[in-house]
Parts: structure tokens; C-alpha cells; sequence
């Protein structure tokens, strides 16, 4: 956990001594894993890299023969200029850092590799806070020649990996904080096959587990040959130790390592083990034990209310239904077969009142304008309104249902469905959402999510007879756009030239465009795709490009 140092080496020196009893004759763990990752602006408190530096010097002495790879935040002051670069866009008082992994071993530091390559995109901010290195690191361990690289070193031809392998190196270890998005496992493969080839070496990938404020770490870390052949892969979405025996060097002192290979989950499992995961950690290490989630029925209010199940326990989530006269009675029934499938508390609080009440102080106001958008989101701010009071009452955390086509087109409530501590579906298509929803249904717990639910035509149930479809294109058509206008960040005409007809591209650009003010108030959640709202795509609220 991010800022957790004394956790995070007592974490680090249980599981260096499991594997050592294991057999093992090299260990090695994630990137900044004393510190966490990211620590963003953490580093720029000197309390904060002087307290990681010493819990890496406290760790290194309990370190024994087996040499343990470690990732920290290292502070340049005392290290000779020549051995980095300052590519940062630190200003000129900030203490020169870096991205480092340490070779502990025989209870002293042996060994310390500095990140070359520092990524500047997406959620990676690193040319904010670190010197990149500029030599590589290889050791001598058990008659193996051992090179060390960090993350980003290895995405990209060339570089700190072939450096490491030109140097003498026969095995590679690269140390990872790698975010999971979906179908980036063979991103990660295909380059890490290409530097095993290339060099002649072979590659430990080793990648972090945790969930942290809208990232996840999927673990999914592998060994490599240099034919290009993966050998041995850990956990995904989950801690372990992968330990495997490499035909390398001297003969291990220990007892055979053996371990089966992990399977891989399909995509959909991928993506919903994502979710839980991030779901899990953000609540739990921003001290909640328990969730509230607005039922309405519908389709993005059943999954959140599963994956908050399958994150939390049933007995920490709370369904609470909150029907106006709008609400159809099938919303009702369902979002009851719903609570009672998962097992979850359930409370019911009709807003109709509620509803009068606001009618009545705003009647002069309102008096003379036709019913409209302004009494539609105001049933969804009586809404948000109850469940932010449950949430302080009873210090639970509000799980926002908004999905992110919804949260793209701006069709979401600003302070009311979207508000929340966390917003589970955030980066999760509407067309997703379903997908999910039936590939939870076929797990051996049975149908959880009513068949109902994901039958009906999606609706707010705002107004009579109210459709998605009345102000968006439908789903099917929706989410390919916004994947072409938000992903891809294709121009206007690019897109209509794929055949997408020119009006629906325009007005769904509009609609992109105006909802960047309300995104920006939104509550984090968690990432799947490569390009989710928030710290990946990062707009001005206020600018008048139309391309």
C-alpha cells in the first residue's frame, strides 16, 4: 500500500523468507515496493524518502545469501552526477530522485540499478519526480550472470535491456509496477519475447498486486527463455510467489522448485477480477469496511452491487432501493430478487415526498416553465442526497453505479447517480457491463443477476416511458464511437469515414465534450481500458476545438 513503509517491509521480508525456504537462490519484488506505487507527490516530502530509505536498510540486514531484489524512491544528493540524468521536470530545488531497485544480499546493499526509462503518459508521471540512470546493473548470483531492469526499461526496442545483456548478462530481471488494461498480457509477452530473443537471455517479469485509488496491478508475472517460450507464470489478481528452477549457473543448495503454471482467465474474467479487486482495496485501505449501493433494478446498479459482493462479503453491502412514482414495478421486483440472490441488507426509501417537498419550495421559481431535465435530475439528487447520509450516519461507502458511456455522453447526474466514494463502473462500456453481467450469472453460484434485469431496455425511470435511446444512440452503436472519439482520440472526419453517420459522430462529439465538467467532479474508479477518464485523458474543461 502506497505510504504503508513499515507494512509494506514487514510484507517484503515474509515473503523473502518464504521463498528461501522454498529453495529459492534469487528473489525479487515489484517496483517502488517499499514505498508503493505510485507515490506521486509523496516523494517530494523529504520525511517520506528518508523513512523509505531507511526501512530499505533495515530490510537489507535481514537479507541473507539469497540476494533479494527490491524496488525504492533513492535520493540522489550523495551519489555522483555522472550516474544519472536529470530528465525530470522537477524545478531546480527539488531533491534529485530516482527510481531505483537494490541487490540486498548478506545483510548489506550490493547493488543499485536506476530506471532509465521514464514514462510520461497515460497515469504515469514519472518525468515529474525522478533522474533517469544511465548504466546498467549486473551481478554475479549462484554462477548466473543476473541483469536488473525496472518496468518501462523493457517496453521498447533496445535500451536498458539489451545493455544489460551486451554487459554479460544470462538472466534479466525486471521489476514491475505495470497497471492492468485489458489485453496488455500480450504487450508485456511480445516484448519481453523480443529482448529474450534479441539478447539471448532470460526474462523474470515481475509484477505487483493491489488495487490503488483507480489502478490495479494484476500480478500476471511470468519467466521467459531466450527462444521466447514463457516457462512458469504466477497469480493474476492475486499475491503469490512464483518460484521456478532456471537451467542456469550452479546447481540450486535447496530442494527442487516446481510449480505448475497458473491458467489464464478468459477476457470477461480478466475484467471482472479487475474490478473486484479495485473495488476491495479502494474501500478497505481508505478505511471503510462496508458498501451502500442504490438499486434501481437496472443493469449498472446489479453488477456494482455483485462485484461490491464479491469484493466485500454480502454481509457489508447494503442495496437500497429508492422508487419514485416514475419507477416501474418490474424495477421494484427486480432490485428485490436481486438483494435477496446476493444476500444483501436491503432498505427501501420512497422518494415521492421527498419529491413534493422540493416541488412546493421551488414552485414560484419554477412557475410558468414546462416539466423538464431540471425535476428529472432532481429525483436523482433526493437520491444521491439519502445515500451520502446513510454514508455518514453509518460511516459506509457510497459505490457510484454511473457506467462509462454514460459518464462519456454526460448522461449521468452531476451530485446525484454519480455521486460516491468510488465508481466502480467508471471505465466499463455499457455493451461491457452486459457482457459481465451474463458471464457472472455462469459462475458456479448461479444466476445472482435477475434474467429480467439484463432483458429490459435500459431507462432512467426519470419519466413515463423513458428510454436510453430517446437522447442516445443505442449501445451497440454508442460504444464502438466512443472507443473510436475518446480511445483512439480520432478526429471527427477519420471517424464518419470508418461509416459512422456524420450527424449521430457530431452530436456524440458535442455530448463528449460538454460532460468534461462533470467527469471532473467525478469519484475515481477503477481502470480497464487503455484510456479511462480521469488521470489517462486529461482535457481542459474550457477550450472551443470542435475537430
Amino acid at each position: 500500500m502506497v505510504g504503508d513503509i513499515e507494512g509494506n517491509a514487514a510484507a517484503l521480508q515474509a515473503a523473502y523468507d518464504a521463498a528461501v525456504a522454498e529453495g529459492a537462490d534469487l528473489v525479487a519484488a515489484g517496483e517502488l515496493a517499499i514505498p508503493g506505487y505510485p507515490p506521486e507527490d509523496l516523494v517530494r516530502k523529504p520525511a517520506f524518502v528518508a523513512a523509505n530509505e531507511r526501512a530499505l536498510h533495515r530490510l537489507a540486514q535481514q537479507v541473507g545469501r539469497a540476494p533479494f531484489v527490491v524496488g525504492f524512491v533513492e535520493s540522489l544528493e550523495h551519489v555522483d552526477a555522472t550516474a544519472w540524468r536529470r530528465v525530470s521536470s522537477a524545478s531546480a530545488g527539488d531533491p534529485p530522485l530516482a527510481n531505483s531497485a537494490a541487490v540486498l544480499r548478506d545483510g548489506a546493499i550490493v547493488g543499485i540499478y536506476r530506471k532509465q526509462r521514464l514514462p510520461n503518459y497515460g497515469v504515469f508521471d514519472e518525468a515529474r519526480y525522478f533522474c533517469g540512470g544511465t548504466c546498467p546493473l549486473v551481478l554475479p548470483v549462484a554462477g548466473t550472470r543476473v541483469g536488473i531492469t525496472v518496468c518501462e526499461d523493457l517496453w521498447g526496442d533496445g535500451g536498458p535491456v539489451q545493455q544489460a545483456a551486451d554487459a554479460g548478462a544470462e538472466l534479466i530481471v525486471n521489476i514491475n509496477a505495470s497497471p492492468y488494461s485489458m489485453g496488455k498480457r500480450s504487450e508485456r509477452e511480445d516484448w519481453a519475447r523480443n529482448h529474450a530473443k534479441a539478447g539471448g537471455v532470460w526474462i523474470a517479469y515481475v509484477n505487483e498486486v493491489a488495487g490503488q485509488d483507480e489502478i490495479v496491478f494484476d500480478g500476471d508475472s511470468f519467466i521467459l527463455s531466450p527462444t521466447g517460450r514463457i516457462t512458469a507464470r504466477g497469480n493474476q489478481f492475486a499475491t503469490g510467489t512464483l518460484l521456478a528452477d532456471l537451467p542456469l549457473g550452479e546447481p540450486s543448495t535447496g530442494p527442487a522448485i516446481t510449480q505448475p503454471a497458473s491458467p489464464r482467465l478468459e477476457p470477461a474474467a480478466e475484467v471482472y477480477a479487475a474490478l473486484v479487486l479495485g473495488t476491495r482495496d479502494y474501500v478497505i485501505k481508505n478505511g471503510f469496511s462496508r458498501a451502500l449501493v442504490g438499486v434501481s433494478g437496472g443493469i449498472d446498479s446489479a453488477l456494482v452491487a455483485t462485484i461490491a459482493v464479491d469484493a466485500l462479503g454480502a454481509q457489508a453491502v447494503t442495496g437500497v432501493a429508492m422508487p419514485s412514482p416514475w419507477s416501474s414495478s418490474g424495477s421494484l421486483i427486480d432490485a428485490k430478487a436481486l438483494a435477496a440472490n446476493l444476500g444483501i441488507h436491503w432498505l427501501e426509501l420512497p422518494i415521492e415526498r421527498a419529491m413534493d417537498a422540493f416541488s412546493g419550495i421551488l414552485a414560484e421559481p419554477f412557475a410558468g416553465s414546462p416539466t423538464g431535465l431540471a425535476e428529472e435530475n432532481l429525483q436523482a439528487r433526493i437520491r444521491g442526497t439519502l445515500l451520502m447520509a446513510l454514508s455518514n450516519k453509518n460511516g459506509d461507502m457510497v459505490l457510484a453505479t454511473g457506467n462509462k458511456s454514460e459518464y462519456a455522453v454526460g448522461f449521468s447526474t452531476l451530485y446525484g447517480d454519480m455521486a460516491g466514494g468510488f465508481a466502480v463502473l467508471k471505465d466499463v462500456p455499457k455493451t461491457l457491463v452486459y457482457e459481465l453481467a451474463r458471464w457472472r450469472n455462469t459462475r458456479p453460484d448461479g444466476e445472482l443477476i435477475p434474467q429480467a434485469t439484463i432483458a429490459k431496455p435500459p431507462s432512467a425511470e426519470l419519466r413515463p416511458g423513458q428510454r436510453d435511446t430517446d437522447s442516445l444512440p443505442p449501445y451497440e452503436v454508442l460504444d464502438p464511437l466512443l472507443e473510436a472519439l475518446v480511445v483512439h482520440e480520432r478526429s471527427i472526419e477519420e471517424v464518419i469515414g470508418d461509416g459512422f453517420d456524420e450527424a449521430v459522430v457530431r452530436q456524440v462529439f458535442r455530448m463528449v465534450d460538454r460532460a468534461e465538467y462533470k467527469r471532473r467532479q467525478a469519484a475515481p474508479g477503477v481502470k480497464i481500458t487503455e484510456r479511462a477518464f480521469g488521470r489517462d485523458r486529461r482535457l481542459p474543461i474550457t477550450h472551443s476545438w470542435t475537430g
